[in-house]
């Protein structure tokens, strides 16, 4: 189990300061669910800040430290859950060229997403499971959640958009 977290802030109305301390407070509320690392990652200028508790269970290696960012930077997601079927999506991706930075379940997913777009990733993923990606590009958060719901996923909204 993991946890993640977040807060995007589409009025741009806190400091990046302030976005870190947010992250980091949510993390240490979910130390519980990951004992084995934390990590904080903040795009001020987008108003985003995603963290990240770790229990590593497939992949101990550090370079499945979270949140992650994609290959070509475009990406960064905050993970929790497991996709039975990732050495086979992994094998599917380098068989089309696409790079995977690491051999967690993480990496392969925010690889598909990269490769093949959110939907179409979801849609071979086999596992439970709960993220949030952020698209730097076009700036646009997504919060995927299993088709069964077993791992957990709350959002919420404050105040006016």
């Amino acid at each position: 189990m993991c946890g993640i977290a977040g807060i995007f802030d589409r009025r741009g109305s806190r400091s990046p300061e302030n976005l870190r301390a947010g992250a980091v407070a949510m993390a240490e509320v979910l130390a519980h669910r990951g004992p084995d690392d934390s990590g904080v990652w903040v795009e001020a200028e987008s108003g985003i800040a995603l963290s990240h508790r770790r229990l590593a269970i497939i992949d101990c290696d550090p370079s499945g430290h979270q949140p992650m960012v994609s290959a070509d930077g475009r990406y960064v997601i905050s993970y929790n859950g497991e996709i039975y079927n990732f050495r086979a999506l992994a094998g599917e991706l380098r068989e089309q060229g696409h790079a995977i930075v690491g051999g967690s379940d993480t990496a392969v997913l925010l690889a598909a997403c990269a490769a093949w777009g959110v939907e179409k990733a979801v849609s071979k993923c086999v596992g439970m499971f709960a993220f949030g990606l952020w698209d730097r590009e076009r700036r646009e958060l997504t919060l995927v959640r299993d088709r069964l719901g077993i791992k957990p996923l709350y959002w919420a909204r404050f105040g006016e958009l």
